[in-house]
C-alpha cells in the first residue's frame, strides 16, 4: 500500500521524526521548537529532559513511550502503531526522540515501517548527546596534536541484530577517539574487549552522566581502573563514554569553572 492508496481512505497527516537534543532546551533545533509549539499529538522518550517537554503545545496530546533499561512504557511495535493511528486522525504527529533520532535511536526502523504504511515522514535532526556532552565537559572529540578520527558505537546491542557482536579489536585499533552510547552496565566487558585488543591500561576515559543538563556529572579516570571507580562512586546511566587521549582535556576546562 503506498500513500496515494491510503489518502483516498483516509485522512493523513504526517510525523516528524525529531531529535530534541541532549536535554539542555538551548540545543534544540529552531525548526524543531516550533513543531512542539504547533504538534497535535506528541510521543517522547524517556530521555527528553522536562525542559524540552515544556516546549510542547499544551493543548497537544502528550504520550510518553521510553524505554529504560529494564523499564519499556511501550514496546517498539506498538509504538510505531500508535504514530500510524495518530497520522490517520491529526495534521501534526512529533516523534520526539533524545539526540538525533537516526544516532541509536530507532528512527531509520520507524521510518521505514512508516513509509511501507504509507505515512508520510519528514526526518528533523537533533544534536546527538555523544558530541554534545563531551564538548560540555572539556572534551574535544577530536584535536591536532591528540585525535583525527572519533568511533560511535553502542554499548548496548539489542537482540536478534544483524550481526553477532560489535568488532571492539578492530574498534580499539583503528580510531583514537573512542565514544560509546549506552555502555555504563556493560563497561567491565568492554574495558575487558579493548585491552585485550591492545589498548592501553593508561588510556584515559571520561564518563558523562546528563550531558548538558544542570545535573550533568563528570567520572574521570583510565580504562584498567575505571570500573573499579564506577563501582565506588556508584555511577551510573545515561551516560557516554570518551576513550582517548583527548580526554586529558577535560582538566583545563574543569579548572576555570566557577567553584
Amino acid at each position: 500500500m503506498n500513500a496515494t492508496d491510503t489518502q483516498e481512505n483516509k485522512f493523513l497527516g504526517k510525523v516528524y521524526l525529531l531529535g530534541a537534543g541532549p536535554g539542555d532546551p538551548g540545543l534544540m533545533t529552531l525548526k524543531g521548537k516550533g513543531l512542539l509549539e504547533c504538534a497535535d499529538v506528541v510521543i517522547y522518550d524517556a530521555l527528553v529532559s522536562p525542559a524540552i517537554l515544556a516546549m510542547i503545545n499544551p493543548q497537544a496530546e502528550q504520550i510518553n513511550a521510553g524505554k529504560r533499561m529494564g523499564r519499556h512504557s511501550l514496546l517498539q511495535e506498538d509504538t510505531t502503531k500508535l504514530l500510524i493511528e495518530k497520522a490517520q486522525e491529526h495534521a501534526i504527529v512529533v516523534r520526539l526522540k533524545g539526540g538525533d533520532p537516526f544516532i541509536f535511536g530507532r528512527g531509520g526502523e520507524e521510518m521505514a515501517e512508516l513509509v511501507e504504511a504509507g505515512i508520510f515522514v519528514e526526518v528533523v535532526p537533533g544534536i546527538t548527546s555523544g558530541i554534545a556532552a563531551p564538548a560540555y565537559a572539556g572534551i574535544p572529540l577530536t584535536h591536532r596534536l591528540y585525535s583525527s578520527s572519533v568511533t560511535f558505537v553502542t554499548g548496548h546491542e539489542s537482540a536478534g541484530k544483524y550481526r553477532p557482536s560489535i568488532n571492539w579489536s578492530a574498534i580499539a585499533q583503528g580510531s583514537e577517539t573512542i565514544v560509546i552510547y549506552m555502555g555504563i552496565h556493560n563497561l567491565p566487558y568492554i574495558v575487558e574487549q579493548l585491552t585485550a585488543a591492545g589498548l592501553s591500561l593508561d588510556t584515559p576515559i571520561g564518563l558523562v552522566r546528563w550531558g548538558t543538563r544542570p545535573d550533568q556529572e563528570e567520572l574521570i579516570g583510565k580504562i584498567g581502573t575505571i570500573v573499579e571507580q564506577v563501582e565506588k562512586t556508584g555511577f551510573e546511566a545515561p551516560a557516554i563514554a570518551v576513550i582517548g587521549t583527548v580526554v586529558n582535556m577535560h582538566s583545563i576546562l574543569s579548572d576555570c569553572r566557577p567553584k
